[in-house]
């Protein structure tokens, strides 16, 4: 999404900006108009919702170069915040340029390979498969470093649709076996690999 101005962060009424974030600040909210378009340039974000009950669902995480925002319905279903400092791109959606109408493709295409890939991820049937392929689509992005998690184990849980008690309990079995390693609480490394593969299909 190539944007032609860029503007404070007291200027986002207008029809593009770039605005820093700092780790936890509401990008948009659930329920606010969806007239605009965004694209992660720097940091990492979480999509979130809640139900009527008031249970939180994560529906998703984006990273640099990821588009956000596009959505069927005139309201917001999900809200989106920042999980580190983070700075954010966007652009209105409304005016519909060739340029605009391209980067609405991108991000048809950008959330349906999220939306499939987190369907299969909740069709596991187990919590050690779920957190196992969890893991490895994380460590698969850098297989020879230490992998940083931007988010919490609570994220997490509402991610996979598990109680972070549930979540947990799995990282140190998985830890106890010598699967994987965490040298921090946000920072592990697979240590067997084929073990982990294993657990994951």
């Amino acid at each position: 999404m190539q944007l032609s101005k860029s503007t404070t962060a007291g200027e986002r009424d207008r029809r593009c900006s770039t605005v820093r974030y700092r780790a936890n600040e509401e990008i948009y909210t659930q329920g606010g108009k969806t007239d605009r378009l965004y694209r992660l340039r720097e940091g990492a974000v979480r999509s979130a919702r809640f139900n009527s009950e008031g249970r939180r669902q994560v529906g998703n995480f984006y990273y640099p170069g990821d588009v956000f925002g596009l959505e069927t319905e005139p309201e917001h279903q999900y809200g989106v915040e920042a999980l580190t400092d983070c700075v954010v791109e966007s652009i209105s959606s409304s005016s519909g340029s060739e340029d605009e109408i391209a980067t609405l493709a991108e991000v048809t295409r950008q959330q349906l390979r999220k939306v499939s890939e987190h369907l299969v991820l909740l069709g596991r049937k187990t919590a050690r498969e779920k957190v196992a392929l969890f893991l490895l689509s994380y460590a698969a992005r850098n297989p020879d470093a230490d992998v940083e998690l931007p988010m919490n184990r609570q994220d997490i849980a509402d991610y996979l649709g598990l109680s972070v008690e549930t979540v947990s309990r799995t990282l140190t079995l998985l830890q106890e076996e010598s699967v994987v390693a965490f040298p921090a609480a946000r920072r592990f490394r697979v240590t067997r690999w084929d073990v982990l593969q294993r657990m994951a299909t």
